[in-house]
């Protein structure tokens, strides 16, 4: 790339130049970048900075928190609270919504985050990440409610992540194509180092928890089988295996050479439509693979048409190489309409 240009000076030229995204959006997204940053040099200390280990407290959902996620959790709340551009955010993390003090005219947008995805792999070292969505407020509401977050994923006016890992870096979309931005520690700047990512449309590369196999549905035993069989199979060529069990890891390096990753509903809790959270991880991941080419469903719909009724809402995930996508979804259409 023969310029370095920075990730303000990329927003400033998608808001004056290309009249892409208004002034408060790029506002919000400039300071999301910011604690991102912050978030990445508290990773980096590790056990420098004490912060390694669990917290001994649970989430929302009950899951073990760890000492960065609460750290990761209140470095998003600190770093957006006191802004215009922002009405309210919502955490993985948080039960309820956080409303923004009200010392400015109300907000225009709504923050939704997993602040620190995959940190059952922090005390292992093992590439982490924040993950962003952002909505607009709706035109009629009056206040700041729980309602206004329950809007389904295409409506999302900015989505992105920032995976932890060798370099640190921020990828995002704002409706026109994804783009890469590494995290220069020298200047203290994010840089943009890969624009419009492409996803291929095949693969021969999957992911998946293969541990969880006996208690998959028999779409994805069957789509997985097929895999495994290699060369002398249906399919006719040999596959490999990745799985990081973090997703912003999984589904970055889908985004540099493309891949499926799922992460599908199983028997084990047959009430759950999934595992994974539909506002903070599923839709800003499937809105960035969608621009990026790819495709994303919940195996017999696309995630962007899901309609959320509550906040922690879970859901299953296919996404990545558009032609594998709609295999696996294929596969369980045609097994709903044989029952």
């Amino acid at each position: 790339m023969s310029s370095r240009i920075s990730l303000t000076r990329y927003l400033v030229e998608k808001q004056r130049v290309d009249g892409h995204i208004p002034g408060q959006l790029r506002l919000l997204l400039e300071v999301v970048a910011r604690a991102c940053k912050r978030i990445s040099f508290e990773v980096n200390k590790g056990d420098l900075g004490h912060v390694m280990g669990s917290a001994g407290s649970q989430n929302v959902q009950g899951e073990v928190q760890k000492k960065l996620d609460i750290i990761a959790n209140e470095v998003l709340i600190e770093a957006n609270e006191w802004g215009g551009h922002l009405a309210a955010m919502a955490s993985e993390e948080m039960e309820g919504i956080y409303v923004v003090p009200n010392r400015y005219p109300q907000g225009e947008y709504l923050l939704l985050f997993d602040p620190l995805d995959g940190s059952s792999n922090i005390d292992v070292n093992v590439s982490i990440g924040t993950i962003f969505s952002v909505l607009k407020m709706p035109d009629d509401a009056s206040g700041v409610s729980e309602k206004d977050f329950l809007q389904s994923g295409r409506h999302q006016v900015a989505a992105g992540y920032c995976v932890y890992g060798p370099q640190t870096t921020l990828v995002l979309t704002v409706g026109d194509g994804v783009h890469v931005f590494t995290l220069d520690r020298e200047q203290g700047s994010f840089v943009l180092t890969q624009e419009n990512l492409r996803i291929p449309e095949d693969t021969k590369e999957f992911a998946i928890n293969m541990s969880n196999m006996r208690h998959w549905d028999s779409p994805v035993r069957r789509y997985i089988g097929e895999c495994l069989a290699g060369k002398e199979g249906p399919r006719g060529k040999d596959f490999n295996m990745r799985w990081i069990a973090s997703m912003v890891a999984d589904v970055h390096r889908i985004l540099m050479r493309g891949g499926v990753f799922m992460y599908p509903w199983d028997k084990r809790e047959p009430n759950k439509p999934g595992k994974l959270r539909l506002m903070y991880e599923a839709n800003p991941m499937s809105w960035l693979v969608e621009q990026a080419g790819g495709a994303a469903t919940n195996g017999r719909q696309r995630i962007l048409e899901v309609q959320p009724t509550q906040l922690h809402e879970r859901v299953s995930v296919i996404l990545g190489s558009r032609n594998e996508v709609e295999r696996v979804t294929q596969y369980h259409l045609e097994a709903g309409s044989a029952t």
